[in-house]
């Protein structure tokens, strides 16, 4: 059991000059002390790391120690995840994006629930924020002896995949080789289905901690249908060809792999998206 659970939040930074202040604000003024602040720079071409810096400068010197600032080349949202992963220190990794924010006193709720309880994941309810209205997203009610519907309904849209609605243990990533997929769209998804799987202890937080920004024009969800389709299929066959030889009890998405083939072979031909002759092994996980 963890007293007193160090939390690393990882931020991944690409083109938020307009949104990074009230994030990291967020962060900062959290009444928890036992943060890791992990900022990735992921070759950012705009004023973001200046503004950061500046407020860090100007009002938050006294979090220095606990800030930690890596900078990389451009390479996009999952590989600025992994990059982020690699410099956390804490028990628990919650990762945040840089043009939304979290909730007053948000982590010392999550660590309450961490520490009475040694959960492998805490997820917890978030809002959408649009210009002029706020929709409440509340997640249904799950353990760790329901991970594989709770895989299966995050696939299938019936659970929230998204990372910002889970504070998951830091030793899951270290102690399974998580797929990490190469392309921006659902990529949290299929994170989120491979940590949950491999959990035996699944907490539910019955509390509003994140805002979601719903009206950044430059988001990755206002990418082309298509690519958004391809790029969903591609991660998610991707997952599955690193899970594919594996025994039922040890796979931890077992409960998805018919539904990633058969998904992605019905996007492949609604969509004309060739991915039966890139994939070699679709047309018989299809048939099987």
């Amino acid at each position: 059991k963890i007293m007193k659970p160090v939390i690393s939040i990882v931020v991944p930074i690409y083109g938020v000059e307009r949104y990074i202040e009230q994030c990291a604000r967020s962060l900062f003024a959290q009444s928890y002390d036992a943060l890791q602040f992990v900022f990735v720079n992921d070759g950012t071409k705009d004023r973001s790391m200046e503004i950061l810096n500046g407020l860090i400068e100007s009002e938050y010197s006294h979090l220095k120690d606990r800030i930690v600032i890596v900078d990389k080349k451009n390479g996009g949202l999952p590989a600025a995840r992994r990059t982020g992963l690699e410099h956390v220190t804490g028990d628990y990794v919650y990762n945040v994006d840089p043009d939304d924010w979290i909730s007053e006193g948000s982590m010392e709720k999550i660590a309450s629930v961490a520490e009475s309880t040694d959960a492998d994941i805490i997820y917890f309810h978030y809002v959408k924020e649009y210009e002029n209205r706020s929709s409440v997203k509340t997640e249904g009610f799950y353990t760790g002896a329901d991970r594989a519907s709770y895989v299966r309904n995050m696939y299938n849209h019936r659970a929230y995949g998204t990372l910002c609605n889970k504070c998951i243990k830091t030793s899951l990533f270290r102690d399974h080789q998580i797929f990490v997929p190469s392309y921006g769209h659902a990529e949290d998804c299929c994170i989120s289905v491979q940590v949950a799987g491999y959990s035996s202890r699944i907490e539910r937080l019955d509390e509003i901690i994140y805002h979601y920004r719903k009206n950044n024009p430059t988001s990755l969800t206002r990418n082309g249908l298509k690519r958004r389709k391809k790029e969903y299929a591609m991660n998610f066959l991707g997952l599955y060809s690193k899970y594919m030889g594996l025994p039922a009890d040890e796979n931890p998405i077992a409960s998805i792999m018919d539904d990633i083939a058969i998904q992605a072979g019905w996007y492949s031909i609604f969509y004309g998206l060739d991915l039966f002759s890139k994939y070699d092994f679709l047309a018989s996980a299809i048939r099987k």
